[in-house]
This record gives C-alpha cells, sequence and structure tokens, in this order.
C-alpha cells in the first residue's frame, strides 16, 4: 500500500519562536501549541533551529485561533530581536540610508522566509516595498503581516524616529472586522484586497543618512551572512536520512543499514555523522512518523486504520495514543480543529 509523500521544506525557526513569546506575553499555553504544530519549542533555542514550513504555516494558524485575533500577525515582530535572522540585524542596523538597510533585507531574504520575494523599486518620488508569497505553497496572511509590520517597526528604530510612517501600505488579504489594529500600527489607512503586498516609503526618507550607520560593521555582518547561507546550501546527514525515510516509511519502517545503504555510507559512519548533528536515526524515524501522522490526518484521505498500518504501529488504539503523545490530542480532535 503507497501514497505520495509529503516532503518538508524548512525554514529558520525565528519566527517560530517570536510567535512564541507573543503567546506567553497574553498568557496562552505556547509550547502546548507548538507541540500541536509538530515544532520542539526547546529545540528553537538553538540559533540554527529549523522549522516544517507546513509547521510553521500551522503555527501561525493555531496562535490565531487561540488568541482570536485576526491581526495577530501584527504582534510577532514585537519579539523579533536583533539576532533573530542570524547577522543580518545588525547588518541592517549599520546601513547607511533605509534604501540600503531594506536592499540588504531584499538581498539575503531567505533568512526572512524561504517561500518569500522581497523587492524593492523606485516609482517617482517614493519606494516600494513588495511582499510577494505566490510562489506556492505560498504564506498565511499573518506572515505577510508580520513581514509588513516589521518592515515599519525596523524604519522606525534605524531612524530613531517612532512617528516614521510608510506613504501607503496596500495587503492582498480580506479586511478584518477590527481594522484599528493595522491604522495604529502602520500610521495610515491600509488598503485591503489589493493586487500585491507592498509598502511605500517617500524619497527623502528612504535616502536620509541614518545616525547608526557603519560601512565596516554591515561589511563583515554581510560576510558572517553569506557563509551561514553557504552552509545551509551544503545538505546534512539528518536531512538527506530525514528525506529518505519520509520516502520509504510508507512501505514500511526502514533500518538504519537500508538508509546508510542508500546514502552509500556505513551504519556506523551514518550513525556517528547524526550524533555530530545532534540526533539519531531512532529520533528521525520517529520524527518521520510524527510528519506522516500530521498530514495524513489533516488531509483526510486515509481513516485512522490505514494510517496506523502504513506507519508500523500494530493497531488502531496504539496509534491514537502515540498520536496524543506527539500532538496532545487525538487523531479525531486533530483533524475537526484544523
Amino acid at each position: 500500500m503507497t501514497a505520495s509523500t509529503p516532503k518538508s521544506p524548512s525554514t529558520l525557526g525565528s519566527w517560530s519562536a517570536a510567535i512564541l513569546r507573543a503567546l506567553e506575553a497574553r498568557g496562552i499555553d505556547a509550547q502546548q501549541l507548538a507541540r500541536e504544530a509538530g515544532i520542539d519549542p526547546v529545540a528553537l533555542q538553538s540559533p540554527d533551529a529549523r522549522v516544517p514550513r507546513a509547521a510553521l504555516t500551522q503555527l501561525w494558524h493555531l496562535a490565531v485561533a487561540a488568541t482570536g485575533d485576526p491581526s495577530f500577525g501584527l504582534s510577532a515582530p514585537r519579539f523579533v530581536t536583533q539576532t533573530s535572522f542570524h547577522a543580518l540585524g545588525y547588518a541592517v542596523l549599520a546601513s547607511a540610508t533605509l534604501k540600503e538597510a531594506l536592499e540588504r533585507i531584499v538581498r539575503y531574504r531567505r533568512l526572512i522566509g524561504d517561500v518569500v520575494q522581497l523587492s524593492l523599486t523606485e516609482r517617482g518620488d517614493r519606494y516600494r516595498f513588495t511582499i510577494d508569497v505566490s510562489a506556492p505553497p505560498g504564506a498565511p496572511v499573518e506572515a505577510v503581516d508580520a513581514i509588513a509590520a516589521m518592515t515599519v517597526r525596523q524604519a522606525r528604530l534605524l531612524s530613531g524616529d517612532r512617528s516614521v510612517t510608510p506613504l501607503a501600505v496596500m495587503l492582498q488579504r480580506p479586511a478584518p472586522a477590527d481594522v484599528h489594529p493595522f491604522r495604529r500600527l502602520f500610521g495610515v489607512e491600509v488598503a485591503f484586497l489589493q493586487p500585491l503586498n507592498a509598502l511605500e516609503f517617500s524619497r527623502a526618507e528612504m535616502e536620509r543618512p541614518l545616525p547608526a550607520a557603519n560601512a565596516e560593521l554591515a561589511r563583515q555582518n554581510e560576510q558572517i551572512i553569506a557563509s551561514y547561507l553557504a552552509r545551509l546550501q551544503q545538505p546534512r546527514v539528518s536531512t538527506r536520512v530525514e528525506d529518505a525515510v519520509l520516502t520509504a516509511l510508507p512501505d514500511g519502517a526502514p533500518s538504519k543499514q537500508a538508509i546508510a545503504r542508500q546514502l552509500g555510507m556505513s551504519p556506523r559512519n551514518l550513525q556517528r555523522h547524526l550524533a555530530n548533528e545532534g540526533t539519531s536515526f531512532k529520533d528521525l524515524l520517529n520524527n518521520a512518523r510524527v510528519t506522516l501522522a500530521r498530514n495524513y490526518v489533516r488531509e483526510g484521505r486515509l481513516s485512522v486504520t490505514e494510517i496506523a498500518f502504513m506507519l508500523g504501529f500494530a493497531d488502531t488504539s496504539t496509534f491514537s495514543r502515540a498520536f496524543k503523545r506527539w500532538t496532545g490530542t487525538s487523531p479525531r480532535d486533530y483533524a475537526k480543529r484544523l
């Protein structure tokens, strides 16, 4: 019995960490929501933490549901620090102008989000900063709200002037019932249901010298960013193992020996590489089961019995107990919540 296996592209854990801090500030059990989304909150303490893109999207949705706040995306940037996106925060902080700062954000946009395309264009007496999430699988509206809010907050921080406001804010999302949080944060009326997501700033504001400009500091941090991104492009052994296990699991749990042979190394070398990356074959196999279980329950095409069989569980009750241990809820309640 086979089924299409979803891959699990991942992104930096920065947004997830900021979302959890925003939830905790509201008195919500953020760690429980993280587990429901398939995110290990302890792992987020590492600066190199990666989070499956689908899990981050799910966390945004759960955060909105838990807070009852359709404008929750505006809150998360308050909990983003200068180190949230590696060295980019310091490179931006040392920029000579807001234009240069946004150009850096565009250049290193992979640190902001792996499906986000950012651009900065001149339009007469103003500049337009565009947030494009049209590439599959897209991004939730809360993520776009957060990037737009973070951009304005960054502009105010860099200029040392909290009154800095964009000339225009355009969002593709529908207007929430209460638009006041958007008006309060951006300082202008936000246009909703627009053909693009964009912020526009005056040319004078964008080209005005910034007080914290430091070309040498900016250059050094850009070198750190370039080195970090180059390292990310090298697939970790654990990532290769995870992909191989996800592909094989619907046909039965693969052995460490089989995966090692597939990757062209001995089981001992595989074990050593995984230990150096802080994980083990057993952990990755379990993580793959969790990922597939959530995806299959979310899709709703297979019964709980079929999912249990495909993932190698002896019976439905054993699988259901494991699923509740992973997510804090039963498969049926998880599907209903989604």
